[in-house]
């Protein structure tokens, strides 16, 4: 596993069958991190909030996933706490595509420039 990952609790304690279920999302993030970037790390904070105005539990979950000396945000409140992760991971997936294609659209830019650069060059 590429990202390093550590999990707190808040108003609630984390069990281990939570704490497995949160580490089997990131890891399904694992396709979007550099192997070789030993410094990719997910702080992540599950907990119940203090909403007085709501019925029942409310839970919440964050992920804050730094990588390469970027930082990714993403939070989400359901009233089912893996309904809640699993749309935290879902949206970082979301985040980390965007950012990963528009890094490839910036290779391939910069790789045409430089090849009208060549042609340019040859034909003279």
């Amino acid at each position: 596993m590429a990202i390093t990952v550590r999990v707190q609790g808040a108003n609630m304690e984390i069990t281990p069958s939570i704490y497995n279920y949160v580490v089997k999302k990131i890891e399904m993030l694992d396709k979007y991190v550099n192997p070789e970037d030993t410094s990719a790390l997910c702080d992540v904070e599950i907990g119940k909030t203090t909403a007085h105005h709501r019925s029942g539990d409310i839970f919440k979950a964050e992920f804050n996933l730094h990588i390469a000396h970027k930082y990714f945000y993403t939070v989400a409140e359901k009233e089912d706490l893996y309904a809640a992760i699993d749309e935290v991971k879902d949206e970082m997936a979301e985040i980390l595509t965007h950012e990963k294609d528009k890094r490839i659209s910036l290779l391939k830019r910069g790789g045409r420039k430089v090849k009208r650069i060549l042609r340019g060059w040859y034909r003279k």
